[in-house]
């Protein structure tokens, strides 16, 4: 994986225009990696009878115990990778952190209720699923795609923190504002959920907490015992790539979960993409002019472009089937949100890159 610094916002232009070309073999060929996952797990879920009833069997905070061990293994080495006697400058970034939290949980969420009301509104289930998704804010998958695009590490622990204290809280009240009051408000249909509260807890502790924790002890430790520069020249390139295997098993295993419902209803599954492929596309490009706008760099404009962008499809789809059951419409809803997300955002990796020659090599202030 890239060990650029990511500190500074963008790299001078003549690196810009190979950084493709520096990236591994894994890093540089990774969407057909994720694309040969996701075959490999349909056609596991397909083909060998139980498969799905086996991994799910045994379950960590509502998720499948082999999607909750490729979670860890995926997020451990970009958590480790991070300075965190860095992140205070991200802290004191009010410009950074006043514009994620407003395209996090205002602007997104509401996005999302728009678009599944123009594209979904003859399928109240899949309706529901959606806005349910966009509801969940990522804080797992989008450390590897602002890792791979050389985004501001610091800045996405920071931001990815922040999402998961808000998602915590605010979880179960959107829930009710979108489902239930807003609709009431518009004259629309409303839809009665009660979210877990606690269960919402325990997925942010287990997904986030457990990998945050022993990232940051492996690099306080590491440093202390050899030196920044050790651990980054030499443990750093000997854990990276485990990120990306965590990444290819993940797929894997969720697509062998959900592959049954996929391929017996494939026009439901097209339905629900199209608003899904239209909420990632405008909210990531939308999410980096504004970036662009206020002048925050490339390094934390591509940090507030993939945060804002991508969802905690783990959250989602056991909220979903805790709410309304395992085979409901909205569990398909939630399967296929990383169905559609994780192609186009490794494919917006390639845009970022691409669109680092737009961005001052200087960064720019923090505002405090």
């Amino acid at each position: 994986m890239p060990q650029a610094d990511t500190r500074a916002p963008a790299p001078p232009l003549d690196e810009t225009a190979h950084v493709v070309a520096k990236l591994s073999v894994l890093d540089r060929f990774l969407p057909v990696w994720i694309v040969a996952a996701m075959a490999v797990g349909l056609g596991l879920g397909a083909v060998v009878p139980g498969f799905g009833e086996a991994l799910e069997a045994v379950q960590i905070a509502g998720v499948s115990l082999p999607i909750a061990i490729g979670l860890l293994v995926m997020m451990y080495p970009v958590l480790a990778k991070v300075r965190y006697n860095e992140t205070q400058r991200v802290i004191g970034d009010r410009k950074l952190m006043i514009t994620s939290l407003v395209i996090n949980w205002v602007l997104a969420p509401a996005f999302m209720f728009v678009l599944a009301w123009i594209f979904l509104a003859d399928l109240p289930e899949y309706r529901t699923g959606l806005i349910i998704v966009g509801l969940a804010r990522c804080i797992a998958m989008v450390l590897i795609w602002n890792d791979l695009a050389c985004g501001d590490r610091e800045a996405a622990a920071v931001l990815v923190a922040v999402n998961s204290v808000f998602q915590v809280f605010m979880f179960g009240i959107l829930g009710w504002f979108y489902l239930q009051l807003l609709p009431s408000w518009l004259g629309l249909p409303t839809t009665s959920a009660e979210f877990s509260i606690w269960a919402i807890t325990i997925s942010v502790l287990v997904f986030l907490g457990i990998p945050l924790v022993a990232g940051y002890l492996t690099r306080t430790l590491g440093e202390r015992a050899r030196g920044r520069e050790w651990y980054e020249a030499k443990l750093l390139p000997k854990i990276g790539p485990w990120a990306l295997y965590g990444l290819l098993f993940t797929i894997v295993v969720l697509f062998a979960l959900q592959g049954e419902q996929i391929a017996s209803r494939p026009l439901d599954v097209a339905r629900i993409a199209l608003p899904l492929i239209v909420y990632f596309l405008v909210t990531f490009f939308a999410s980096m002019l504004i970036g662009y706008v206020l002048k925050l760099g490339y390094a934390r404009t591509t940090t507030l472009s993939f945060t804002a962008s991508g969802n905690n499809f783990e959250l989602a789809i056991a909220v979903a089937i805790a709410t309304f059951g395992a085979t409901s419409g909205q569990a398909l809803a939630g399967v296929v949100g990383p169905l559609i997300e994780v192609p186009i955002l490794v494919a917006l990796v390639y845009v970022a890159l691409w669109a680092r020659k737009f961005f001052t090599a200087s960064p720019a202030p923090i505002e405090r």
